[in-house]
């Protein structure tokens, strides 16, 4: 049977669809869309009812303790973290389940981190039996909720201004120097014991790449880590217009837009979309599995939600990035397109690359990678794991779920399951 929604709820779709291109964010966004517009049959017709939500106040408001997890029953804390590099991130804790105990004591940490173009909130968009934060919680675990610099939490910083350029002079490289082995240090301190890790899309990139560096900060306060829908590798991803945007933005994107903040709510990303719109070959108005492949267990309901508050805003900087990574099949700091430049931050004509051989052999990885995932693609995660195939073969699990595409691993209500049980089973493992 067709699934129904109602008339607003799919004109906000296709819209967030359209804003999203943009982006190419899709490459690491767990966009909900390609559950919709296609047909179903009975038995998993129901997985798309729309279910009743608790009243949510704005999380703009109250935070996302207030909004989003204290309405559930669940003990909330609200903390700042800040970097080396001077910006104020926003983080919350979830310390128990709502059966009670003593809250975080000598429980074992959960780091979560979301994707580009989103933010903590990942993790709360279903109910509390669906959602992973929630799961965790009850399940012992003492969970932390990371939100990167430029979302709608994390926009202070100790000098600049958000609304200036200078506080978007960066890219994905100060996601992996600053802001993880900031959010590290922050729950190392506060519980003192090392933390378990999981990475959704670009989440999964920052880690790789800061777990793999010699030296690295992480690796001393990491238990182990587990990477939903891994991007590391994005050369083989399955959608024409996720890689004609990733051309325009190794292309003349800050002529084009000519601004540092790369919000996807704003008029110069309409002009921008227009123009990739407007390319032969691309249907704008059919694009609701070609971004993420076709998600096979997404909610009315959790999508009405997530486009309530998503996309944020990222750097533009950090867009050309994800777009290098495209481009040159191969993970790399920022390239700043000019022998000089490059010569006077790495000292070197070219930028260094992540060497993911590097990872600690006997560190414990769980990675869960989709069948159907058009951005994580099942090439490019076979490649990430061929520069894993050194890893002790009792440290690294692997999970392949046929039917599931790029937003079914954060948001699909069979994600309990499917993937959440073995994740959790996974942790405890290592206890």
């Amino acid at each position: 049977m067709a699934v129904m929604f109602v008339p607003d709820l799919y004109n906000s779709l296709i819209r967030w669809v359209i804003v999203s291109v943009v982006g190419f964010l899709l490459i690491l966004l767990h966009l909900p869309l390609g559950a919709y517009g296609s047909s179903r049959s009975a038995s998993t017709s129901s997985v798309f009812a729309s279910r009743p939500q608790v009243a949510i106040v704005p999380p703009e408001q109250v935070g996302l303790c207030a909004s989003s997890v204290a309405i559930h029953g669940y003990n909330c804390q609200e903390f700042e973290v800040k970097t080396e590099d001077g910006y104020v991130l926003s983080m919350q804790r979830i310390p128990e389940g709502r059966v009670g105990g003593r809250g975080g004591r000598n429980k074992q940490p959960v780091l979560l981190q979301h994707g580009v173009l989103v933010d903590g909130m990942t993790w709360l968009l279903n109910s509390p039996e669906e959602s992973l934060a929630f799961i965790l919680a009850d399940n012992g675990f003492d969970v932390w909720i990371a939100n990167t610099r430029g979302t709608r939490f994390s926009r202070g910083h100790a000098t600049l201004d958000s609304a200036l350029s200078p506080y978007w002079d960066w890219s994905w490289d100060e996601l992996v120097s600053h802001d993880l082995p900031a959010a590290f240090d922050f729950v190392f301190r506060q519980t003192g014991q090392q933390i378990d890790y999981v990475g959704h899309s670009m989440g999964t990139l920052v880690a790789l790449a800061s777990i793999s560096q010699e030296g690295g900060k992480l690796v001393s306060k990491l238990k182990s880590a587990a990477l939903l829908s891994p991007v590391a590798y994005l050369s083989h991803m399955t959608t024409s217009i996720g890689v004609l945007a990733a051309k325009a933005f190794v292309g003349e994107l800050t002529t084009f837009f000519g601004m540092a903040e790369f919000n996807p709510k704003g008029e110069a990303v309409g002009s921008f979309l227009k123009s990739l719109c407007s390319s032969p070959g691309i249907d704008c108005y059919d694009l609701l599995t070609s971004f993420t492949g076709k998600n096979c267990c997404l909610n009315a309901s959790t999508v009405e939600l997530f486009l309530k508050n998503e996309p944020q805003s990222t750097a533009t900087r950090n867009m050309v990035h994800l777009a290098q990574t495209v481009r040159d099949g191969i993970l790399s700091k920022f390239d700043f397109g000019n022998i000089n430049l490059n010569m006077q931050h790495y000292g070197q004509a070219k930028p260094p690359v992540y060497n993911l051989s590097n990872i600690p052999s006997n560190l414990p990885l769980f990675i869960s990678y989709g069948g159907q995932d058009a951005l994580s693609d099942v090439k490019d995660v076979e490649i990430l794991l061929d520069s894993l195939k050194y890893h002790d073969g009792d440290k690294l699990t692997v999970q392949f779920v046929k039917d599931f595409a790029h937003a079914d691993f954060v948001m699909g209500v069979s994600a309990k399951e499917i993937v959440y049980d073995a994740l959790v089973a996974f942790f405890k493992r290592q206890l």
